[in-house]
């Protein structure tokens, strides 16, 4: 029985890898190629048009507006409050945390975990591997560059990247890096 299940799936598996490698160009991970990313999202409560990656890691309270992506192999951290706003791209390998245990892994575990709202506004669009820290308030209309670490706030309409992550310039529509 267990044989024929297995083999079931790894034909399910092989048809639609070639199913969607023939559409879209693209091999994903097994779970992607038979879950649904907009049920997904609103299974979740995420706004309407929503749509998440199997892969994602969703923690605690995460809260995402409408229209959002949500890449592949994403941590949402929402222990301490996460919001992502509407018409947002979040892209692969992000991770977005709010809380920390610093203070209890260097207290010898006697120190609680620390916890903080964090929020990311409408229209931004978070780049490849970033990683934002607990309590960070992205605004609206911002442009994170690939592998930044977000350690404070970042204004609305802002262009920002590095590590730590800083402010360049306004977000345009060109590149994030450029």
């Amino acid at each position: 029985m267990l044989e024929q299940l297995l083999q079931n799936l790894k034909a399910l598996w092989l048809a639609r890898r070639r199913e969607v490698n023939a559409k879209y160009l693209r091999s994903l991970p097994l779970a992607d190629y038979v879950v649904d990313r907009w049920e997904k999202a609103r299974e979740l409560g995420f706004g309407e048009g929503s749509s998440i990656y199997d892969s994602v890691l969703v923690l605690g309270d995460v809260r995402v507006g409408r229209d959002t992506w949500i890449g592949p192999f994403v941590v949402l951290d929402g222990s301490g409050g996460l919001t992502i706003g509407s018409n947002c791209s979040i892209s692969a390998g992000v991770q977005i945390y709010s809380h920390d245990s610093v203070a209890w892994a260097l207290s010898g575990r006697t120190a609680d975990y620390r916890h903080a709202a964090t929020s990311i506004g409408d229209n931004c669009y978070i780049g490849p591997n970033v990683v934002v820290a607990k309590g960070v308030r992205i605004g609206t209309g911002c442009v994170i560059g690939a592998q930044s670490l977000v350690l404070g706030d970042i204004p609305d309409g802002s262009k920002a990247y590095g590590t730590p992550c800083r402010v360049v310039g306004p977000a345009t529509l060109e590149t994030p890096g450029g």
